[in-house]
């Protein structure tokens, strides 16, 4: 294992630095002591891919030695846009197929930003090539998927980090310390979470020629194979549910991972839902429109709503969540924290803290999300950490896999019509057959679905 080992003295940069629960914040880090560069890899160069890379390269000496994407042309930019990035100026080696790559390279670190549908599989192959992995969000699209990541990474001993990093957010993190654990919320029973945004792309474009320059076979993998109808990458593999569950498994398990981080929580009790596709009848999309679920915990319930038309409930907040004490009530998103207390107290405020004097970088960035990177530096600071401590990071794959999961049995509640209570123990839904073999979907072609008891 490689490890390294931060010089201490350089770690703050007075009282205003921010300590990450279990993490390495990005604030106030000079530099690293390390005694090897570490070799990474990424599966998947699109928007969110390359961005999560990019943020590794700022904290930590590593060499890309390779990139992977089933499309030409997104693989030669990003080679020529990490080249131009990494200290080595060296173009990584590009691979159409992540299992070649795999095969052909000794990997410290595999990051992986592919569509949904492909998280599990190329997450238990990097893990069996020896490689530690960051794994984006959900990390699968069925609950079976997710089980066995969860086994893998605990029988080959890696450690997994999931791009849930709501948990690494500075001004969350001082919310869930100043506000949640310093009590000012009072007993807490009751949490809203939500997402308005406009995000369902409702088009219907006509079946077209596959460009010589994606390899459509392969971007399908394990999926159902859909007729082409344009460009999958972004928007458009998200408004089916062949390859992800919806906005319910995109949005809403980032606020109900931040929740139960905040909280303290693991698995929900039981589940249920409704919604489905009430107003955008007339695109191809296959995502629910309109969706409400109820997480329910012991004395507590979470419930969750999103709908991709109208107007927010509160202009503020357009997508977080609100938890609700006897004595206030904290709203959060990714932008900032609200304190409002019942009575007596003051109001608390927080927004978020950008770094674009320290990461000038940043901004030549196409399409970042500004707000969402000191996070995702902070993510990957705490992932070097716990692979050099043996310890499990603050996002584990454990975490990422209860809070996937939950999503995902909240579309299954909304598919059967009936509440759910997942068993992780036993791997079923108590009393439903029916729903308990909705757990694992069915592979296309030769692929095989990955089981946490044959590994």
């Amino acid at each position: 294992m490689k490890s390294f080992n931060i010089n201490r003295r350089h770690f703050l940069k007075g009282a205003t630095a921010t300590f990450m629960l279990g993490a390495l914040s990005t604030q106030g880090m000079d530099f690293f002591d390390l005694q090897k560069t570490w070799r990474v890899a990424l599966i998947g160069t699109g928007w969110y891919g390359k961005s999560d890379l990019f943020k590794l390269i700022q904290v930590a000496p590593v060499e890309i030695v390779a990139l992977c994407d089933v499309d030409k042309n997104l693989l030669t930019e990003a080679g020529k846009l990490v080249s131009q990035r990494q200290k080595s100026g060296k173009t990584p080696r590009l691979y159409n197929n992540y299992q070649k790559m795999l095969s052909e390279n000794e990997l410290d670190i595999v990051l992986i930003g592919s569509p949904d549908h492909w998280h599990a599989l190329q997450c238990i192959d990097a893990i069996k090539a020896g490689a530690h992995v960051y794994v984006q969000k959900p990390i699968s699209v069925d609950v079976m998927e997710g089980e066995a990541m969860v086994a893998a990474a605990r029988k080959y001993k890696r450690t997994v980090q999931v791009g849930l990093q709501r948990r690494s957010t500075p001004h969350l993190i001082e919310a869930k310390k100043n506000i949640v654990e310093a009590g000012l919320l009072g007993k807490i029973s009751h949490v809203e979470m939500f997402c308005y945004y406009h995000m369902r792309n409702n088009s219907h474009p006509s079946i077209q020629t596959i460009p010589d320059y994606l390899d459509y076979e392969l971007w399908t993998g394990p999926a159902p194979l859909r007729p082409y109808d344009g460009l999958p990458h972004r928007g458009w593999w998200r408004a089916f549910m062949e390859y992800g569950n919806g906005i319910m498994g995109d949005m809403c398990v980032h606020m109900l991972d931040a929740v139960r981080w905040t909280l303290g929580l693991g698995w929900p009790t039981k589940i249920s839902s409704s919604g489905g596709i009430y107003v955008f009848k007339e695109g191809k999309s296959n995502i629910a429109d309109t969706q409400s679920a109820i997480f329910e915990f012991d004395n507590l319930t979470a419930v969750w709503q999103h709908r991709a038309w109208g107007s927010p409930v509160d202009p503020e907040y357009p997508w977080g969540f609100k938890i609700y004490g006897e004595k206030g009530v904290l709203s959060g998103s990714p932008y900032q924290y609200d304190f409002v207390p019942h009575e007596k107290g003051n109001k608390i405020h927080k927004d978020v803290a950008y770094e674009r004097e320290k990461y000038p970088e940043d901004l030549k960035e196409k399409d970042i999300e500004l707000h969402t990177a000191p996070a995702t530096r902070g993510q990957m600071l705490n992932f070097l950490k716990s692979i050099e401590e043996g310890s499990k990071p603050v996002a584990d794959i454990e975490e990422g896999h209860i809070s996937t999961a939950s999503c995902i049995l909240a579309n299954l509640a909304m598919k059967t019509g009936r509440t759910l209570r997942y068993d992780p123990n036993k791997r079923v839904v108590m009393n439903d057959d029916e729903a308990t073999q909705l757990l694992t979907r069915s592979y296309r072609g030769s692929w095989v679905h990955p089981h946490p008891d044959i590994l």
